[in-house]
């Protein structure tokens, strides 16, 4: 059986496996849309709150990012692990204790007003959107190589899977469903590490792998061989790379971790258990189902960097043999130069290609070609890159006759699902990779579709325009907005701001700045009131949203980025990606100051605050 045939065979059956389970599990009342009707075993919960965490992101784009940010990436890794502890630890209990469906509808009631529910129903529609993007990103990332078209044509194929499933099953559908797709892709994503792992160090292990040596017989461990392929080509060493500033690194990682805890997709799967103590013991088990491929993530992303790059350069740098021949290349780089996220280009007219540092000439190259279109700043383009090539003219791989570049492009969210195919593994190894990437993608999307639809429905329709609407009718609004979510998130998706992992990394950031704090104050600070929590959300997501719309564009549309998403123009080096933190600085600050400025809320809220976290006190007003 050929790869294609077998692929659709594989991503077949896994398809049909979901729409089945979405169809027995489908929602009949709204309790089990919204959160299954609390009857979620903890250990079940555990591994659909997995799967519902490790997003394309995850899956697709966190061990790309790593294969070409090195250390750097562990921003990814330490953010989003160390947010999980927090939400498990703050947040989640005392969410469950309060016993409502969602956390708009927390907000609220806790500060007593509709306008404050309003507005965090805003910021939740904004942040989970600009997480959709992501998800769609990688959605259309192995749509495309599965189907060998467009990414294009893969987001619309993917956008109408998630429209069959996430539509019809509501959280009862979605629970059972990711805890299907949890282990399509924990197999998908350590099967191969483990085949590339013996291959390249002979531990079965990836994590020991990565530090393990090499069984080339060269003596080098996986890491020091790396550090030499790289470094050869002129690209930083790759244990040392960091992503901008060390005060962008520790803002980044703290912005990805409070907006980790307030992100509500994921908050709300604490809602369908039982009681209060599953909700602790279900946290447990989701980290421990998320540790089978964060700590698989490293050694994917080192190793696929590695195949990558000895594909391309074969042996030493200078001798005319040692870059592949372009008319020799293998399958999967024909392959995936049909999705266009893939490209490669022979400048030098040698008919190979040199895969290296050029120093910037490529991009210098691109900054004239979209000068020349746009018809501004040409000439301070020609001056750029003629200084460029000037510099380029005078290094040792321009001794060899390279002439910039030739890999013109490598999306990051390719290297994982590239990653078997790069190292030769059986057919039936890519089969499950693909099948694993399109579940990741497809199970966060539909979280994240349904915080969406809750908060239409449930909080905007029932909770402040029809409060007397029938079950059918909540259902039937929850379902059309969830379909309206899909079409933009799917429209959005076609000119993502970056990489899944950057897009989704914005959306941690609008959480942070705005829902995380409101959630953490009215958990643990009676003093923060109405008015408070309302100019701290909208000055937290006010600020974050003006700085990352002025790099990444309005609303991400092309061409509409005040300054450009370069790091000279960046606050103090902070990146667009990791402003968040910043924003929820303003919004605790905002909150605190006009709290202390204005009347305290009334007694009985007081009194609820007490009592979401005094165990007995919530267990008696919560019926737990």
């Amino acid at each position: 059986m050929d790869l294609s045939t077998l692929t659709f065979t594989v991503v077949g059956a896994t398809f049909a496996l979901y729409i089945g389970i979405a169809i027995w599990a489908r929602a009949s009342s709204t309790g089990e849309f919204y959160v299954a009707g609390k009857h979620v075993h903890p250990v079940a919960n555990g591994m659909a709150t997995a799967a519902d965490w490790m997003s394309a992101a995850s899956f697709i784009s966190m061990a790309g990012l790593i294969a070409f940010n090195g250390y750097g990436a562990s921003v990814f890794l330490m953010g989003w692990t160390g947010g999980y502890v927090l939400l498990a630890m703050l947040l989640a209990p005392y969410l469950r204790k309060f016993g409502k469906f969602t956390v708009p509808e927390f907000i609220g009631e806790r500060y007593y007003s509709q306008t404050a529910r309003l507005v965090a129903v805003i910021c939740l529609i904004l942040a989970s959107v600009t997480y959709v993007i992501g998800q769609m990103k990688g959605i259309g990332v192995a749509f495309s190589r599965f189907l060998e078209t467009s990414y294009e044509t893969g987001l619309y194929s993917g956008m109408g899977i998630v429209a069959i499933y996430a539509v019809l099953g509501g959280m009862k559908g979605i629970t059972y469903t990711q805890i299907a797709q949890y282990c399509v892709l924990i197999c998908a994503y350590t099967i191969p590490a483990v085949f590339i792992s013996l291959n390249l160090t002979g531990s079965p292990a990836p994590q020991l792998g990565l530090i393990g040596t090499m069984a080339d017989g060269s003596g080098l461990t996986m890491m020091e061989k790396l550090d030499q392929v790289v470094t050869d080509l002129g690209f930083a060493q790759y244990s040392e790379q960091v992503m901008g500033s060390k005060l962008n690194m520790f803002v980044y990682t703290l912005s990805l971790m409070i907006g980790t805890a307030g992100l509500p997709h994921v908050i709300i799967r604490f809602f369908t258990v039982p009681k209060v103590k599953h909700a602790r013991s279900s946290a447990g088990w989701a980290l421990v189902f998320i540790a089978l491929l964060y700590t698989t993530a490293p050694a994917v992303g080192s190793m696929a960097r590695l195949n990558l790059t000895e594909t391309i350069q074969t042996g030493p740098v200078g001798e005319e043999t040692a870059n592949i021949k372009i008319a020799e290349v293998p399958r999967w780089m024909t392959n995936w130069q049909k999705t266009g996220l893939l490209d490669w280009e022979d400048k030098n007219g040698d008919g190979r290609i040199q895969y290296y540092n050029d120093g910037g000439l490529t991009t210098a190259e691109q900054a004239l070609d979209a000068a020349m279109e746009s018809g501004q700043d040409i000439e301070a383009a020609k001056a750029k890159l003629a200084a460029v090539q000037a510099a380029h003219a005078k290094t040792e791989f321009a001794s060899h006759g390279w002439a910039g570049n030739e890999l013109t492009k490598v999306d990051n969210d390719i290297m994982v699902l590239a990653n078997p195919e790069i190292a030769g593994l059986p057919d039936w190894v890519i089969a499950i990779v693909v099948a694993g990437g399109l579940a990741a993608a497809l199970s966060t999307a539909a979280g994240l579709l349904l915080a969406i639809a809750s908060a239409v429905s449930h909080d905007i329709l029932k909770g402040m325009l029809v409060r007397n609407i029938s079950e059918k009718g909540e259902l039937f609004v929850s379902r059309l907005s969830m379909a309206g979510a899909i079409i933009l998130a799917g429209y959005l998706g076609l000119h993502p701001p970056d990489f899944a992992a950057g897009t989704v990394a914005i959306a941690f950031g609008l959480a942070a700045s705005s829902l995380f704090p409101a959630l953490m104050m009215g958990i643990f600070n009676k003093r923060i009131n109405r008015t408070g929590a309302i100019l701290g959300m909208i000055s937290g997501i006010g600020i974050t949203l003006l700085y990352v719309f002025q790099h990444k564009g309005i609303f991400f549309i092309p061409g509409t980025a005040f300054l450009g998403d370069l790091p000279p123009n960046w606050f103090f080096g902070i990146s667009p990606n990791a402003f968040g933190a910043v924003g929820a600085a303003v919004n605790f600050t905002v909150a605190i100051w006009v709290s202390k400025k204005t009347a305290a809320p009334p007694a009985h809220i007081q009194q609820l605050v007490e009592d979401i976290r005094v165990p007995k006190a919530a267990s008696a007003s919560s019926g737990q």
